[in-house]
């Protein structure tokens, strides 16, 4: 799963690395290297009339029969993550992977060893790109109105089963889409089902990805800044890849 990530890149810098051609936010969302789910998070998306934009949604996908806020907000955080295989065809996310399609920019997410790998359990990674570019996640994103008219704006990430040198660290990984799909991917007009799952098939889906040990600081979302994605070196027989 993908349940902590970072995100410090301006909205200039997002404008120009995604080909944003339509509207952005009137403020940006400040740096954050430890966001957690619920908070305010980027996505861009294009809309029907064929514009790019940036847009502020929170993270944790709300169902639309939520009858109340406190209902939908309390939901949230078990819908941080659709998984890539059933995400086509689960109430919680089959409308929205039809409709309503988006990319998330990371600079890099965290996950936490598992003990079935070579780690300690609990010990943080960060993967980010090995070039430095932001990770463009596949994500989904919704709209729900409450009984009152209050809109709220939420996405989830979309993972797949980990590959190669992730394997050791955790079973999952999310769904990153290459620039080369992100017109496909983003079409609200493209609906088929099984062209949007080929979508999400690539040959080498860690391609460009570096991971390494980060210390226990991050484990606390009270805690932030750039230090977070620092390596660490890990003591024998923790020996990194």
């Amino acid at each position: 799963m993908c349940g902590r990530y970072a995100q410090s890149k301006s909205m200039a810098e997002l404008v120009e690395e995604f080909g944003i051609t339509g509207a952005t936010l009137e403020s940006p969302l400040p740096a954050n290297w430890n966001i957690a789910p619920t908070q305010e998070i980027y996505i861009v998306r294009d809309t029907p009339e064929g514009q790019r934009e940036l847009a502020s949604v929170s993270w944790g996908l709300i169902g639309h029969w939520y009858k109340d806020v406190a209902q939908a907000r309390a939901s949230q955080s078990h819908a941080i993550n659709a998984r890539s295989e059933s995400v086509f065809e689960k109430p919680t996310f089959r409308d929205s992977f039809r409709k309503h399609r988006c990319l998330i920019p990371a600079d890099g997410y965290y996950e936490w060893a598992t003990a079935l790998g070579q780690y300690r359990p609990k010990q943080p990674f960060y993967i980010s790109s090995a070039e430095g570019t932001s990770l463009s996640l596949a994500g989904i994103w919704s709209e729900w109105v409450s009984p009152t008219g209050q809109v709220i704006q939420s996405a989830s990430i979309i993972t797949r089963e980990a590959v190669g040198m992730l394997v050791p660290i955790h079973s999952r990984m999310p769904v990153i889409m290459p620039s080369d799909r992100w017109s496909a991917w983003l079409d609200p007009s493209r609906k088929e089902i099984d062209e949007l799952r080929g979508l999400m098939e690539f040959s080498e889906p860690a391609h460009g990805l570096t991971a390494h040990a980060v210390a226990d600081t991050v484990n606390s979302t009270s805690n932030n800044g750039p230090s977070l994605t620092h390596a660490i070196t890990l003591g024998e027989p923790e020996t990194l890849f």
